[in-house]
């Protein structure tokens, strides 16, 4: 996720046509506009994004992090919200790029998925993380919307300075690359590598360990390094964009702040923030035009840069942006894409600072591209676009954002729906778990199997308790209670229980730990 310069621990992380159609202004002078994210793989002219037509395109897209956890896939498949669900509104928002972080731990033969709702998910039972993201691109590309994969971190463990670490090489990471760019190879929807997130500092000046810029040490030189992995890409992959996240520091060392002596100081910023080396040590690809550079931004809910609390601000920020990456922009060098940028927006500062942040990148289709962090409501210190139902919208960010989002085309489609299904011949089954206990109450699971010929649609589970137990929240299924009857719904959204499926309603209730009683499923006693 990010990092400010001077922290050494962990902070916790409109047009809509048909897909391949593209619309062109009449005026020549004028760049060709592409409809959502246009059509066939992308490449660079200038500062813009064009498509296999030459019409310009910008990515406007969010981050969907967890494929980089030891989940090792997409976070919020454990809520009510299907898989499908949670795209359909991205893309219906207007979202149009989905970034995905990923860790090399996922990519391993034998790494399994965790925090899978199964009910409202089951075609992912079973599945592989790669096979996931095989699901989510394909659903993805076929709401005209494009995927940027990001080598987040080597481990699941967390994220590391340099590319490579004692126990992740070099080689593995450019291998793991030289594989995801084969095995999307001819699809579209896949348009780029994020190489690795957030190169930053280590150590103190002078005696400096993180990722430098144009510093010339092979084993600490981001710009060098990106070289290296962006020409193995291109060399299985040649239509991927490569996408460079910049350093904190160019010398790959902190400022050494603290002593009084600032005559060593230079200036940083935010962990894969600073790439202020790149016009005079540019990234250099085999590939033309296929080079775009990706820079980091946050807000105080990060952390509180000395530029935030200027008497000036926040008229001071172009200028710090500028200095940044916006000169690569504003030079015609290549495009820029920040890869992330958020906030809880709890300090007024920030609100402002998202404000002015959106109207730096311009607006219209020839503005820098961009993906928000994130999707995902349980980002630490920036929370999501998504509330913490992963269904609703924080309406706040999205106000400021919308304006200068381009929806994919189809973006405003949903998924498929389940069809109507026959109702049983009632019969089922259930199982209690006790999950946890303590003084004063418990956690529990309750599952229940349809051994019915026939789906359940709607299907309810109710249940009943013995005086002295209150049930409180629960997960699953919406859980409502009248006296000691207690009734966990399935959500509107939710698909059917077919025969031999099987539904687990968690809790937490108050009193002396307890098995439920009676148990029926949508009135099939178990």
């Amino acid at each position: 996720m990010f990092r400010p310069k001077a922290l050494g621990g962990a902070l916790t992380a409109l047009v809509t046509v048909a897909a391949g159609v593209f619309l062109a202004t009449a005026v020549s002078t004028s760049p060709a506009v592409a409809a959502g994210t246009g059509t066939g793989y992308l490449h660079t002219s200038g500062n813009q994004i064009v498509d296999s037509t030459g019409a310009t395109v910008r990515l406007t897209g969010i981050n969907w992090f967890g494929m980089e956890t030891d989940n090792r896939t997409f976070h919020g498949l454990w809520s009510n919200n299907p898989w499908r669900g949670q795209l359909d509104t991205m893309a219906r928002l207007g979202y149009n790029t989905l970034r995905v972080p990923y860790s090399n731990d996922a990519l391993k033969p034998g790494a399994t998925a965790s925090g899978i709702n199964d009910f409202v998910n089951p075609d992912l039972i079973g599945l592989s993380p790669l096979q996931i993201l095989d699901k989510v691109i394909d659903y993805a590309g076929s709401k005209g919307m494009r995927i940027i994969l990001d080598r987040h971190r080597p481990t699941a463990a967390g994220q590391s300075p340099l590319w490579y670490t004692s126990t992740v090489s070099e080689a593995t990471w450019i291998n793991d690359w030289k594989m995801l760019a084969q095995r999307y190879a001819g699809n579209p929807t896949v348009i780029g590598a994020d190489l690795h997130n957030e190169p930053h500092a280590e150590g103190t000046n002078p005696a400096a360990t993180g990722a430098c810029w144009g510093c010339g040490d092979t084993t600490r030189d981001w710009r060098l390094a990106a070289e290296r992995a962006g020409n193995a890409i291109l060399g299985v992959q040649p239509n991927w964009l490569i996408f460079v996240e910049g350093v904190s520091c160019p010398s790959g060392g902190l400022s050494n702040v603290w002593d009084g002596d600032t005559s060593n100081d230079e200036d940083c910023g935010w962990w894969g923030g600073n790439l202020s080396k790149a016009g005079q040590f540019p990234v250099r690809l085999n590939v033309a035009n296929r080079l775009v550079y990706s820079p980091h931004e946050y807000a105080t809910s990060v952390y509180r840069q000395t530029w935030f609390d200027a008497p000036d601000y926040p008229a001071n920020m172009p200028a710090i942006w500028d200095k940044y990456f916006g000169y690569l922009y504003k030079q015609n060098i290549a495009p820029i894409m920040m890869g992330e940028f958020g906030s809880t927006l709890v300090d007024p500062k920030d609100k402002v600072w998202l404000e002015k942040l959106m109207a730096y990148t311009g607006t219209g289709v020839t503005g820098m591209s961009f993906t928000y962090w994130s999707w995902n409501p349980n980002s630490g210190d920036t929370g999501g676009i998504a509330l913490d139902d992963w269904t609703n919208v924080n309406t706040a960010k999205q106000a400021i954002l919308q304006p200068y989002l381009i929806a994919p085309s189809g973006g405003g489609t949903s998924g498929p729906t389940d069809p109507p299904t026959d109702p049983p011949t009632g019969a089922c089954t259930a199982s209690y778990r006790q999950v946890n206990s303590w003084q004063g109450g418990f956690q529990g699971e309750l599952t229940v199997k349809n051994t019915g010929s026939g789906a359940v649609n709607p299907w309810a589970v109710t249940w009943s308790w013995p005086s002295g137990v209150t049930v409180g929240s629960g997960w699953n299924a919406t859980v409502t209670q009248s006296g000691t009857t207690v009734t966990a719904a399935a959500p509107s959204h939710a698909p059917s229980l077919p025969a031999g499926g099987s539904v687990t309603v968690g809790f937490t209730a108050n009193g002396a730990a307890s098995a439920p009683g009676t148990v029926k499923l949508s009135g099939a006693s178990c």
